[in-house]
């Protein structure tokens, strides 16, 4: 039976993946509990005082547009779909028209949520006030 299971050529990928599994669980499990245990707590005072003849401080909330958001997520999706762009021109020729019309489809799809982005007024810059 042991024979079996690791005769699958898939056996080393599983068994690297149930380690880094564990590696990862195990590493920001340590650095949550380092972080809680060794973070200073009361900072607030500290980091609200007046430093030399500076203006009084204010607490200001950290509030970032849902537009930044939006932006690196727009970014991501076609540089996500920029990539898939290249396996398919390495193998061009193998693929034939078949690859050619898939691709094209492709970016027609890419063009219609670039117009549609664009036209919802996602592209633009809005300024917080």
């Amino acid at each position: 039976m042991e024979h079996i299971i690791t005769a699958n050529p898939y056996f080393g990928v599983f068994v690297l993946f149930v380690i880094t599994f564990g590696a990862f669980t195990m590493t920001t499990t340590i650095a949550r509990l380092a972080s809680r245990a060794l973070a200073a707590k009361d900072t607030e005072k500290i980091k609200l005082s007046v430093y030399e003849c500076g203006p009084e401080v204010t607490k200001q909330p950290n509030r970032l547009s849902p537009q930044f958001y939006l932006f690196a997520l727009l970014f991501l999706l076609f540089d996500v779909e920029i990539v898939f762009m290249f396996p398919w021109a390495v193998d061009f020729k193998v693929l034939g028209w078949f690859g050619f019309t898939e691709m094209i489809l492709f970016i027609i799809l890419l063009a219609i949520g670039f117009v549609y982005a664009w036209k919802k007024g996602a592209l633009e810059w809005h300024n917080i006030k």
